[in-house]
């Protein structure tokens, strides 16, 4: 199955790509979509649609799994995020794909276990699980793949009868369970 994640914004738009069969994952592609400050907000949205709809167009993604916008105490970066969310979950619907939608502490507790896990912390259980030499330069790809990852997750989970394909609890469970796959810096 072909997952499409997405960290969605006006300004920068994470997005990954993953190929999902049982528990083995392959990345084929993530990136973020970059627009400048001072363009439009209507040219911004255009340009997230169009990147997310050429992906689709290269990839035929299977699932579509988004970040719900996370409401702090800035009302107007949550209706800017709103407006990204839109037009890359219309991408989907347009080209009928199902969407799935996952909060910020969901992804987390997904890839890291713990919800409230840091950015860090994601960005290094991400590469990790998906064996890449190297990290994402921008948090927003890690934070996406994690989003697919997410979604991966849930789906294997609630094909083995309900119960998560998750096999740790925590942080730590993961590191001794996986010695191997833990970058040990000198």
């Amino acid at each position: 199955m072909i997952i499409l994640g997405v960290d969605p914004g006006t300004l920068m738009t994470g997005y990954g790509v993953i190929d999902a069969v049982h528990n083995a994952v392959t990345v084929l592609d993530y990136d973020v979509i970059v627009n400048r400050g001072e363009r439009s907000m209507p040219i911004r949205l255009k340009e997230i649609y169009s990147r997310l709809c050429s992906v689709i167009a290269t990839y035929h993604p299977d699932e579509f799994a988004i970040e719900t916008a996370f409401y702090g105490k800035n009302a107007q970066s949550a209706l800017k995020i709103g407006h990204a969310r839109g037009v890359s979950i219309l991408a989907a619907v347009n080209h009928e794909i199902p969407t799935a939608e996952y909060s910020p502490r969901e992804v987390k507790k997904a890839v890291v276990g713990n919800g409230a896990a840091s950015k860090k912390q994601v960005k290094f259980m991400v590469q990790s699980i998906l064996r890449l030499r190297e990290a994402p330069k921008l948090l927003d790809a890690t934070d996406a793949l994690a989003v697919a990852l997410c979604h991966h997750h849930r789906v294997a989970g609630s094909k083995s009868n309900g119960r998560s394909s998750l096999q740790h609890k925590n942080w730590s469970s993961f590191i001794k369970a996986h010695p191997h796959r833990v970058l040990r810096l000198r």
